[in-house]
């Protein structure tokens, strides 16, 4: 394997849900501790490295959690009852194989729901909904359940592999939605070697999957004038899909809105002169059904002039999403050209207009 590849094989694979994010954190701050001046924390766990002392306070932010779910039950038969956490599309739940995390490890558990065999025809092909599912251990009762250490409030993550692919700039995993982005962050503090131009605050958000909460409480710690959330984006270059602007290996996509922000216009055309500048490729992409981070970085105070950046991904929100390792290598030279021109005069230029 690629050492390229180590880090996003470490952020893929760890483990860490909504309101359970510490092991991510605790391998975030490791990676970041020797670029910045220092690590701080909000209330709710986000982490926020930041170099330089001077200059516009400038935020770039990738959220830490991953959807999965929390064990909430265990019926007397032994299986495990769940809430989802984070948006599931019913379909790609069925027979896929889950971690719960225990305190005495990891046990292992299949979803399961009432065979096919013994529904109505006329139902057959109706959607399953999340709420008859369950997580099916291999055990005849609650106690041995208990004896592996399952217990309501245990994270549940997928069960899933890093892999290169055919083509090796084609990466599987899960947790791309958002690992990729905290990846982007993690890598762009490691190329801005002697960062003076402004006050940067590389910061790892909590939350995200369940309402943007880790962006409200950083945000309003940093105080931004300036914020770009680092995201996934819909990569939509399959069958019967519309590739335009959503295609893997493509560039970051710029986008012109999502379901929680309308970019702030100078700041966007900005982005986009570096890009051209710099020959990065990008795309300009939109998301109808969801929202990243910037939703709330940019009301944080006064206010700050944010944007959402992509990296386009194949099936989000399943065990195994697919990204391009050209799309994360263009985010981060983006990020850091930007980073880099972000000084007092063109921080008051894009704010002014």
């Amino acid at each position: 394997m690629k050492k390229e590849y180590e880090l996003l094989k470490k952020l893929s694979m760890v483990a860490g849900v909504p309101g359970n994010e510490k092991k991510v954190s605790r391998l975030i701050t490791e990676e970041i501790k020797p670029y910045v001046n220092e690590v701080n924390f909000d209330n709710l766990g986000s982490v926020i490295g930041s170099v330089g002392t001077e200059g516009p306070r400038v935020m770039i932010a990738g959220h830490m959690d991953e959807v999965g779910l929390l064990v909430t039950q265990i019926t007397k038969e032994g299986f495990v009852k769940f809430q989802t956490l984070g948006g599931w599309f019913s379909q790609v739940m069925l027979a896929q194989v889950w971690e719960i995390h225990t305190k005495k490890g990891v046990v292992l558990g299949v979803t399961g729901v009432k065979p096919p065999h013994i529904i109505p025809a006329d139902k057959r092909n109706v959607a399953i909904d999340i709420s008859t599912m369950y997580l099916d251990l291999g055990v005849s009762s609650k106690e041995e359940a208990e004896k592996l250490g399952v217990e309501p409030g245990n994270m549940v993550v997928p069960k899933s592999e890093f892999h290169v692919l055919g083509n090796e700039k084609y990466l599987l995993g899960k947790a791309w939605d958002n690992r990729i982005g905290s990846a982007v962050v993690v890598e762009v503090l490691k190329r801005l070697e002697n960062h003076q131009t402004n006050q940067l605050f590389a910061t790892f958000t909590v939350q995200e999957e369940v309402g943007l909460r880790g962006a409200k409480t950083s945000s309003y710690v940093v105080a931004p004038e300036i914020a770009i959330a680092v995201d996934t984006g819909l990569a939509n270059d399959v069958p019967g899909g519309e590739a335009s602007e959503q295609s893997l290996g493509k560039g970051p996509q710029i986008l012109l809105y999502d379901g929680g922000l309308v970019p702030h216009q100078a700041l966007r055309e900005f982005v986009i002169n570096v890009a051209k500048e710099e020959n990065i490729p990008y795309q300009e992409a939109f998301i109808v059904g969801g929202r990243t981070d910037a939703g709330h970085m940019h009301l944080a105070h006064k206010g700050a002039a944010s944007l959402s950046i992509g990296v386009p991904t194949r099936y989000m929100h399943s065990h195994t999403s697919i990204i391009h390792y050209d799309d994360y290598e263009n985010t981060v030279k983006l990020m850091c050209a930007v980073i880099k021109r972000l000084d007092q005069k063109t921080v008051e230029k894009i704010l002014s207009n």
